[in-house]
Parts: C-alpha cells; sequence; structure tokens
C-alpha cells in the first residue's frame, strides 16, 4: 500500500509532528516522531506573524530553518522504521502559518518544499490552503474532511474537536455534509499567560488553572468579541487573539490575579467551544477531541461539564491517537492531491466549490 508522509507544526508552535501513514481505501498510522522546536526558531516564526523590520529576509532564513528541522525528523522517522525514502510516494508538508486574513484575501504558511524535496528526495505537496481561498474560502479549517473520512459513523450525531493553538470543531452528522469552523483561542492564550508569569511552555493537566476562579467579568468581555457571534464559516489565528488583546481587555477591569485571569481563560476555551457546538449541531452524542489540548485534564472536565448529554472522551480511546490526527490530515491530503480528489469542503470553509488542494514538488 503506498506510504505518505505528514508534517505539521501548529499555532502552537511547541514543535513538529510527523507521521508516517498507510493509505488506500483506509488510513493506517505507522509510526510517529515529535521535535520540540527550537526556542530561537520559535522566537523567529512568532516575531513574523505581526509587521517588522526585514521581514522578507526573516522569513526566509526561518523557513530554511524549518525545513531543516523537518528533514532531520523525517530521515529519523524512516530509519526508526526502516523505510526507504523511495518507497514513500509524498510528504503532506503544511509548513508554519505566519499570517492568515482570509477576509483580505491570504493564508500563508511558509515551509519552502523544493528544499524539502532535495533534502529528503522525497516529493512534496504543500500550499494547501491558498487554492481554497483562491475560491472564496477561508482555507481553514482544512481537516474536517478527514475527520469525516475518519469518524463519521452512519448512526450517530458526532462532532471532532481539534484543541491546538486554536480551536476547531468538525460536525459530523448521517446523511448531511461536513460542517465545521474555528471556534476561537485554543490554547494559544493559556499558553502565552502562563509564558508571562510563570516561564513555562504551557499549564501541565491545566493545574495552574484550576488553583484560580473564574472572573465572570474578565470572561464576560472577552466573550462579547464579534468573533463569537459569527456563523460559520470563520476561521482565525494569532492576528485577532493574542496577548495585546488580552491585555486591552484587562485595562478595564480591576487587578486580578495571575492564577484567576488563567482560570478565566480557560472558561473562555471551553465556554466558545461549548456554545459554538450547542449553536450548530443539536444533540451530539459524542465529542471526540484530539490535539495538545485534548491532555489538559481540567479542561477535558470541564467540557464534559458543559455537554452533560454527550460523550466527551480523546480519540485515543477510538483508535486514533490525539496527538497525531493533524499530521496525519496533511499526510492524506497529500494523498487527496496526487490522486486528484477535491479535500476541501464548501460547507466548511465557504468556497465556491469543491477543489484540489496542494501544489506538488516532484523529487
Amino acid at each position: 500500500m503506498p506510504l505518505y508522509l505528514g508534517v505539521m507544526s501548529g499555532t502552537s508552535l511547541d514543535g513538529l509532528d510527523i507521521a508516517l501513514i498507510e493509505q488506500e481505501r483506509d488510513t493506517r498510522l505507522i509510526g510517529t516522531l515529535y521535535l520540540p522546536m527550537p526556542d530561537e526558531l520559535r522566537c523567529a516564526l512568532l516575531g513574523l506573524c505581526a509587521s517588522g523590520p526585514d521581514e522578507l529576509a526573516r522569513a526566509a532564513i526561518a523557513e530554511q530553518q524549518w525545513v531543516q528541522l523537518a528533514a532531520q525528523g523525517i530521515n529519523e522517522l524512516l530509519m526508526l522504521h526502516g523505510v526507504a525514502a523511495d518507497s514513500v510516494r509524498a510528504i503532506g508538508s503544511h509548513g508554519q502559518t505566519v499570517r492568515h486574513e482570509p477576509t483580505r484575501g491570504f493564508s500563508i504558511q511558509i515551509g519552502n518544499p523544493a528544499l524539502l524535496v532535495e533534502l529528503t528526495g522525497i516529493s512534496v505537496v504543500s500550499d494547501f490552503r491558498r487554492r481554497d481561498v483562491a475560491a472564496g474560502g477561508q482555507g481553514a479549517p482544512l481537516v474536517p474532511a478527514f475527520h469525516d473520512a475518519l469518524f463519521a459513523h452512519a448512526n450517530s450525531t458526532r462532532a471532532i474537536l481539534n484543541i491546538g493553538g486554536f480551536s476547531n470543531l468538525s460536525l459530523l452528522q448521517p446523511e448531511r455534509p461536513v460542517h465545521g469552523f474555528d471556534c476561537g483561542p485554543g490554547n494559544v492564550l493559556l499558553d502565552a499567560w502562563i509564558k508571562r508569569h510563570q516561564g513555562l511552555a504551557y499549564d501541565q493537566d491545566g493545574q495552574w488553572a484550576a488553583s484560580g476562579s473564574v472572573q465572570t467579568p474578565l470572561l464576560q468581555a472577552l466573550l462579547s468579541d464579534s468573533y463569537f457571534q459569527a456563523q460559520g464559516p470563520k476561521s482565525t489565528g494569532r492576528e485577532l487573539f493574542n496577548l495585546a488583546w488580552l491585555d486591552q481587555h484587562m485595562q478595564r477591569q480591576p487587578a486580578l490575579a495571575a492564577a484567576d485571569v488563567q482560570a478565566t481563560l480557560l472558561e473562555l476555551t471551553a465556554i466558545s467551544i461549548t456554545d459554538a457546538l450547542k449553536g450548530a449541531q443539536q444533540n451530539t452524542e459524542m465529542l471526540l477531541v484530539c490535539g495538545g489540548g485534548a491532555h489538559n485534564h481540567t479542561l477535558m472536565r470541564r467540557l464534559a461539564q458543559l455537554m452533560p448529554n454527550s460523550l466527551v472522551s480523546s480519540t485515543d480511546e477510538h483508535g486514533v491517537p490525539a496527538d497525531w490526527v493533524e499530521a496525519m490530515a496533511f499526510a492524506w491530503l497529500a494523498h487527496c492531491c496526487l490522486e486528484g480528489i477535491p479535500a476541501n469542503r464548501p460547507s466548511v470553509t465557504g468556497a465556491q466549490g469543491l477543489r484540489v488542494l496542494g501544489a506538488i514538488y516532484p523529487a
């Protein structure tokens, strides 16, 4: 069966996820590798999320470093599993998103696919988002079609929730096209806040958030943002939800303990997800969670409390490791591109129609 690699580097900027899959009619995960993002590269990529001096040159240098890291991981993963490079049909490389502004007609991922071909000897499919944007879509989220292929059930209304830096939902109802959208912040504000106050990359198990108390006035102010009232198709990113956005709201609040702010940010993530889900899909029987947020036990408990009539669980419990769903998705998207299979969903992104996604760089 054909082998594909998927490389995913999300908005959390914590590292690269690499998945090796076998793909024909079904998808089978063969192996995985995670590479932490070096601090210098993470800072460089984060700096590209807003305008700054000499950003074109900085972007070109950062994407070379990103590709070198990806190639290192790919070669290591293939060696671990005794797989020759020439037996892999293609790499699906998402690249690193540095700007996502579909309302202005663009979504930019850097990742120099030509260099990745040279360093691995494997064909690369990349640039998955721009065709959908060109067709009037949001260019995101792209994973709902893959979620549909993996998790749809003929007799069950389900939702798949990915919690990375941002959270997105895929809505799966029998005999209906998949729907989906970005809900809002996932881990992005939680990670940024604990980094500012404790120097940590993330809140392990949501323990710091659990030590604080939700501040209702701040929560209501955050939820008043027009993004949460908008209906899908919609997508978002660091351009909107960032520490400057949070600081602006906090200026109108009394001084708050840092742990209370963290508790409020976790509640913002949970409420924005569950309110969006209840508004878009009634009677969800099962909410399956993937991405880094699936490991935040405090957040998972809160989601279960807010969705008492749904079974809330990790995708691990359904045979697909939560940490690897997105990397698998981009391997699958590479397969779709090479086979000429449209992989966007207009019901998700708002594009004018189905499109084959990705640009091919042959080995």
